[in-house]
């Protein structure tokens, strides 16, 4: 009676099917449980693109800041931002936002611009740098 045929060798045999089988399983639940402790079924999942904007306040001391940093105030050149620091040099420092005024090129509409990004000045402040 001839041989039955061999299974080509490619095919796995039986032992290496079945492991095979149990990582494929233990994976599966692997990733279930990392989905499941992230958050599952109840949503807690973060989605990238509906996340909240952060946001990051600017705010600018007239009394301390150099020129790179005047010069990020909306409305304020290198020109201006030299005004503020001889401004500031020659009157000394600037005892409220309001002083900025005194400034050459400084005008209502200008100081508007940039009341939002100056950093409140307090008493203490100005005691500390006379």
């Amino acid at each position: 009676m001839p041989n039955p045929p061999h299974p080509p060798r490619w095919v796995l045999r039986r032992a290496d099917q079945a492991t095979v089988a149990v990582l494929v399983v233990l994976a599966l639940l692997a990733m279930i449980g990392w989905w499941t402790a992230r958050g599952g079924w109840r949503g807690a999942l973060i989605e990238i693109d509906e996340s909240p904007a952060l946001t990051a306040r600017f705010e600018v001391d007239v009394n301390t800041a150099d020129l790179p940093e005047l010069m990020q105030l909306p409305g304020v050149g290198e020109k201006l931002a030299e005004r503020i620091i001889e401004a500031r040099d020659s009157a000394g420092p600037f005892l409220s936002p309001d002083d900025l005024r005194r400034v050459h090129g400084i005008g209502p509409k200008t100081f508007e611009k940039l009341r939002p990004y100056l950093r409140p000045i307090g008493k203490e402040e100005t005691r500390a740098s006379h």
